[in-house]
């Protein structure tokens, strides 16, 4: 199990966009779209090498319930995923592209 996870500020922000749009359709779903991130991203913290490479050294998981994907990378070295974007599976790619180093 990886020690370190790192949600940088624009995964964040995804995070939170995502919730309020949730919460303002239908209240408390948002806190049922936070619950399926937190338990990809457990996912993630568990096994991190399960998911397919999405680009380069850039993981995906799916979110259940959801159309999102969260990007991540792990570093074998440091034992440390780094999550670059929550993304809405029907936006154009490139947007997640741009996130990365």
């Amino acid at each position: 199990m990886v020690e370190q996870v790192v949600i940088l500020p624009g995964a964040e922000h995804d995070i939170d966009e995502a919730y309020d749009w949730y919460e303002q359709r239908h209240p408390g779903l948002g806190n049922g779209f936070l619950r399926c991130v937190d338990a990809c991203i457990f996912s993630i913290q568990r096994n991190p090498e399960l998911h397919a490479f999405a680009f380069e050294n850039y993981r995906r998981a799916l979110v259940r319930r959801f159309p999102y994907a969260v990007f991540y990378e792990y570093s074998q070295q440091t034992e440390t995923v780094v999550i670059y974007s929550v993304f809405h599976c029907s936006q154009d790619p490139s947007k997640w592209r741009r996130r990365l180093p």
